[in-house]
């Protein structure tokens, strides 16, 4: 059987009989490499005897033995051969490798080193709501806008929640578990999970990663008392040990706590264990409530990145992403909830809003990413009037199709195309080369600046430290308006274009063309050994 390196591959296997084997059995497969590497994989329960587990290879060629280890288990062997990547897998980490902390702990890169911005998108409810054709219209339209990532709720979280068993229902959800309502994850449902098979393959196919949360611990999908802060540690383990085995052989992100202060007991035991367990190490880390210091764990080894969330007000508050940023020792940070779109009345957080937000954000120095969310997405709501919602989280007369047209969703998944290729995990909030109000410098590979207002640009200090090619874009369409070499000291860079109201720019300075520009066909690659070209 060959095993392709990045790609998951499913072995088959016939487990004792139990009767809980979801509680009562810990299997795990160990794969060693004819080099000598060993990856260890938990296996998954898949009802009655039936055993799964998903590998991916981490080398282009050499083989794999296999062996079956735990309790009670025969130790059953076999053989897989190593074979190159797909070249031509729509998702980057299957060509590059799953992403992991970049050298300096603040952004993220591919295994073979290649940047790794996360462009994400909440879509929290889409697990046990949408249908397997549903997703599919979802991800066509997120992949072509730019976004790679999307917030799940893997189990829909509140106990208190009634509505018929069902997708595409009015008030309808799909159950994870049947005793969630009663605080415990014990008893799985393993059809559910067979469908979250499939939605993930096709979020997956188009190049997106899930970031699976296992259990919520905040609002939840109605603020019908969420079970995230109530099962015990022990089920909470127990059920991200689960994700890892079933998806952890695909690209992932784990949000061991989401919409909490950080503290609870569930959180830093799944957290714990993840890092343990997960021979990839795909990162791990904590989404905040509004109201928090965003700094549970700060100093803990599995912890590899805090997000933020600003509330649903309307307000701009890249402060906090530059707290987080400062905070020791450092992690990767991000606004993981900036303002729903349309969250509760039109107008608010409204079209270039969401764009403003994600620039200002990561020149505070969020470079493992931004995120975006609007109203009836993330709670995927059916039709326009379905009963039951919260109306503060409603984008009015919207379901969730009509959700996935906002206008500045456009503005966030471009800001992921302009920025792709280039290597933001390695640069810091600047102030101090050029006169623009918000700047990210990797010293002498790249500088961003973003204006919120236009202008004209002016360098100041920035020899030897900012790249001297320079191009001028508008971030609303992706258009170029400007490029050239920088003079060397004190530099004025004029906008040329004509428009009478100011108007956000953003400058890259860099060795050679962003890969958005030479895509779009807006400047030609570099030659045959050239740096670059205009």
């Amino acid at each position: 059987m060959l095993a392709p390196q990045w790609q998951a591959v499913e072995l088959r296997l016939t487990g004792p009989r139990l009767d809980q084997p979801y509680v009562d059995a810990d299997p795990w497969v160990d794969f060693t490499h004819s080099s000598g590497e060993v990856v260890s994989r938990p296996a998954f329960s898949d009802g009655g005897e039936q055993w799964g587990v998903r590998f991916a290879s981490v080398h282009a060629e050499g083989t794999w033995t296999w062996r079956v280890r735990g309790e009670g288990w025969e130790p059953v062997t076999g053989t897989l051969t190593a074979a190159p990547a797909h070249a031509d897998a729509r998702h980057p980490a299957l060509r590059h490798g799953f992403t992991r902390l970049a050298a300096g702990g603040r952004g993220l890169v591919h295994a073979d080193g290649s940047p790794a911005l996360v462009v994400a998108d909440t879509a929290w409810a889409m697990p046990w709501r949408a249908t397997v054709e549903d997703v599919g219209h979802y991800a066509r339209d997120r992949q072509r806008k730019g976004f790679n990532a999307v917030l799940l709720m893997t189990v829909q979280p509140d106990m208190g929640a009634r509505g018929p068993r069902g997708r595409n229902l009015d008030e309808g959800f799909e159950v994870g578990f049947e005793d969630l309502p009663q605080g415990r994850l014990t008893r799985l449902v393993v059809d559910y999970f067979r469908y979250l098979d499939d939605i993930v393959a096709v979020l997956v196919d188009h190049g997106i990663t899930p970031v699976l949360q296992p259990v919520f611990h905040g609002f939840g999908w109605k603020g019908l008392q969420v079970a995230g802060p109530v099962v015990p540690p022990e089920d909470y383990v127990r059920y991200c040990r689960y994700l890892l085995a079933r998806y952890g052989a695909d690209p992932a992100i784990y949000l061991v706590g989401a919409d909490g202060d950080g503290t609870e007991p569930q959180i830093a035991a799944g957290g714990a264990y993840l890092h343990e367990a997960d021979a990839y190490g795909q990162p791990t880390g904590i989404h905040y409530r509004p109201h928090a210091r965003n700094d549970a764990h700060q100093d803990a080894a599995w912890l590899d990145f805090q997000w933020c969330q600003t509330g649903h007000q309307g307000d701009h508050v890249p402060d906090r992403v530059a707290t987080m940023w400062r905070q020791q020792p450092v992690r990767a940070v991000m606004n993981g909830e900036p303002t729903y779109e349309r969250s509760g009345r039109s107008g608010k957080a409204e079209g270039w809003w969401q764009g403003h937000e994600a620039w200002s954000n990561l020149c505070a120095g969020a470079v493992m990413g931004v995120a975006y969310g609007a109203g009836s997405l993330w709670q995927w709501v059916v039709r326009p009037d379905e009963p039951g919602h919260e109306p503060f989280f409603l984008a009015p007369g919207a379901g969730w199709r009509g959700a996935l047209e906002l206008e500045g969703s456009r503005y966030v998944g471009l800001l992921g195309q302009i920025l792709a290729g280039l290597p933001v995990h390695g640069a810091e909030p600047c102030w101090d080369v050029s006169l623009c109000t918000r700047g990210l410098l990797g010293t002498g590979e790249l500088y961003i600046g973003y204006a919120e207002h236009g202008g004209r640009w002016v360098f100041l200090d920035a020899d030897g430290r900012v790249p001297s090619s320079y191009w001028l874009l508008d971030p609303r369409t992706g258009e170029l308006l400007a490029s050239g070499e920088r003079p060397p000291g004190r530099a004025v860079v004029e906008d040329p274009s004509s428009e009478e109201v100011p108007a956000p720019r953003v400058m890259i300075c860099a060795d050679r063309p962003p890969p958005f520009l030479e895509h779009t066909g807006q400047v030609r690659p570099p030659a045959a050994g050239q740096d670059g070209a205009r």
